[in-house]
C-alpha cells in the first residue's frame, strides 16, 4: 500500500485517538510493528497552536517516517492554512477528520458531523489538497445515522478532490463505539474507488485483521481502541498477515519493560507531574482483563513522583513475570 510517495509497510494502521496517539505511543507503535502511526487531532484553530498542548502534539522530532497528521474543523480556509503550518512543522502526509463522534466536536460541525454537509466536504477536502504539495487522507464513518449510511458519496467527492487515501470506520455517528461494526459499507466503497481504503473498528486480532481485508477487499486495516494497553497487537497482526503465524501473547516481563519504557517516554515528554498524571490511563490499560486490576490501579493512581509510578509498576509486573501474586502497598 501506498499513501503518495510513502510505503506503508506492513498495511497495519494506528489510529488517530484524541489523548492517546501522543508522540510516546507513536513512536512504542511503530517499534513494535505499525506501518504507519497518525497523530492524535489537533486544531485548525490558529489561537491555540502555540499552547503547551498544541506544542506536544506538533512535536515530530525523531519520529520514524512517514509522520501522519490529522487536522480537525470546519473552514475551508482555516483548514488549509492548519495543513500548511503542520507541513512546515514535519507533517508528510496531512489526515482529514471526519470521523470523530464525540459531541464536543460534532456540535461544533467538526469530525464526523461533516458527513451531513457533503457539499462543505467537497470545499474543505479541495482547499486542503491544493494547500500543500504532501499526500492528504481522509476518515470518515459509514455515515450520520442508520437512515444515512453516505460513505459511498463522500468517498467519490474524495477521490474526485484529490484525497490520497480513505479509512472509514464501519460505525455511524450515532453508534459512536457500541454495537459491531459492519464491513458491507466498506466494502461498497472500496470496490467503487482506485485509491487505497483502509478498513477501521472492531480490529481486535490477527485472525479478525485478516477477516476484515478479506470481507472489504481494503488495502489496509486500522487499530484504534485494541491497541490500548496492547501497543505490541500492530506487530503480531502484521506478522500473522505475513505469515499466517500467530504470535504468542509477550510475557509479563515482555509486558513490563515495554511499560517501564512507554512510562519513562512519557515522564521525559511532558515532564514529572503531566507524565506522571498522562501514564495511569495507560497504566490501567496494560493491567486490565486481570483480577489485581483494580487494586493496582487504586494504588499506583496515587504515585505522585515518576520514581514511585516506576517503582509500583516494575514490582507489580515483576511479582507476576514470577509468577506470585503481587503484593500492593496501601499507599503509594
Amino acid at each position: 500500500m501506498r499513501i503518495g510517495p510513502h510505503a506503508i509497510d506492513p498495511k497495519v494502521i494506528l489510529a488517530p485517538m484524541a489523548g492517546v496517539t501522543d508522540k510516546p505511543f507513536r513512536l512504542l507503535c511503530k517499534r513494535l510493528g505499525a506501518g504507519l502511526a497518525v497523530s492524535e487531532m489537533t486544531t485548525s484553530d490558529p489561537r491555540f497552536w502555540h499552547t503547551a498542548k498544541s506544542r506536544h502534539r506538533m512535536d515530530h522530532a525523531g519520529e520514524p517516517e512517514p509522520v501522519s497528521v490529522q487536522i480537525a474543523g470546519t473552514v475551508p480556509e482555516v483548514m488549509a492554512e492548519a495543513a500548511r503550518f503542520n507541513v512546515d512543522h514535519g507533517a508528510q502526509i496531512i489526515d482529514i477528520n471526519m470521523g470523530c463522534p464525540a459531541k464536543k466536536v460534532c456540535n461544533a460541525w467538526a469530525g464526523s458531523a461533516l458527513m451531513r454537509e457533503p457539499a462543505l466536504v467537497a470545499r474543505i477536502v479541495e482547499a486542503v489538497v491544493k494547500a500543500v504539495d504532501v499526500p492528504v487522507t481522509l476518515k470518515i464513518r459509514t455515515g450520520w445515522d442508520a437512515d444515512h449510511r453516505n460513505a459511498p458519496e463522500i468517498a467519490r467527492i474524495a477521490e474526485a478532490a484529490g484525497i490520497a487515501a480513505l479509512a472509514i470506520h464501519g460505525r455511524t455517528r450515532d453508534q459512536q463505539y457500541t454495537g459491531s461494526a459492519e464491513y458491507d459499507t466498506i466494502a461498497a466503497v472500496k470496490a467503487m474507488l482506485k485509491i487505497p481504503v483502509v478498513a477501521n473498528g472492531d480490529i481486535d486480532s490477527p485472525r479478525k485483521a485478516a477477516f476484515v481485508l478479506e470481507k472489504t477487499g481494503c488495502d489496509a486495516v486500522m487499530i484504534g481502541r485494541a491497541a490500548q494497553g496492547r501497543p505490541w497487537l500492530l506487530g503480531q497482526i502484521a506478522h500473522y498477515l505475513a505469515t499466517g503465524e500467530e504470535l504468542p501473547e509477550p510475557s509479563p516481563a515482555t509486558v513490563r519493560d515495554i511499560l517501564l519504557g512507554h512510562l519513562r517516554a512519557l515522564h521525559a515528554f511532558y515532564g514529572e507531574e503531566a507524565g506522571v498524571r498522562i501514564a495511569r490511563k495507560h497504566l490501567g490499560w496494560y493491567a486490565k482483563d486481570r483480577p489485581e486490576n483494580a487494586a493496582f490501579r487504586a494504588v499506583v493512581n496515587r504515585a505522585q513522583t515518576a520514581d514511585a509510578q516506576l517503582r509500583l509498576t516494575g514490582d507489580y509486573f515483576d511479582a507476576l513475570a514470577a509468577g506470585v501474586s503481587p503484593e500492593l502497598p496501601e499507599a503509594a
